[in-house]
């Protein structure tokens, strides 16, 4: 059929300019075989598992990444309570999603922390209520933006 030919010359430039099919965009792909179709669209499934698209899933997380002193588990005992308080608190609200230590696979000492919340101002209160941040125990943080783009149904 002319579509899938076209479909293929398009895909194929895009591999030849960046070696994936993917640079020419999930969206544009989609909106040429949109176009060319006229049965709906549904989620991509691979095998027994269904993908969804960003426009059905609306969800724009925080990711709040912690660095840790080398000394962690020394330091972190009178403040520990607080921290984990806090973290709770913002879960029962339903503005933190999850937390937890990270580090190497095996990991004795962590090297820090990542957690997910649901909005900016959560992971900002987060920081600037956390006794970890004010006493020390965290070196360094970051907060990014995160869109979920696929998860579990």
């Amino acid at each position: 059929e002319n579509s899938a030919k076209t479909l293929h010359t398009l895909l194929s430039r895009s591999a030849m300019v960046g070696g994936s099919p993917f640079i020419l965009g999930r969206a544009s792909v989609l909106a040429f075989i949109a176009s060319r179709s006229t049965r709906p669209i549904g989620p991509p499934v691979l095998g027994n598992r269904a993908f969804t698209s960003t426009s059905s899933l609306h969800a724009t997380n925080f990711l709040l990444k912690y660095d840790y002193v080398p000394d962690v588990l020394e330091k972190r005992g009178p403040y520990r309570a607080g921290h984990l308080d806090l973290a709770k608190q913002l879960i029962s609200e339903g503005r933190c999603l999850s937390g937890g230590p990270t580090g190497d696979p095996g990991m004795e000492i962590p090297t820090g922390a990542l957690f997910v919340f649901t909005d900016l101002d959560a992971a900002k209160t987060f920081v600037a209520g956390d006794p970890y941040i004010e006493h020390g125990i965290v070196t360094g943080h970051s907060i990014e933006e995160w869109n979920v783009v696929v998860q579990k149904e």
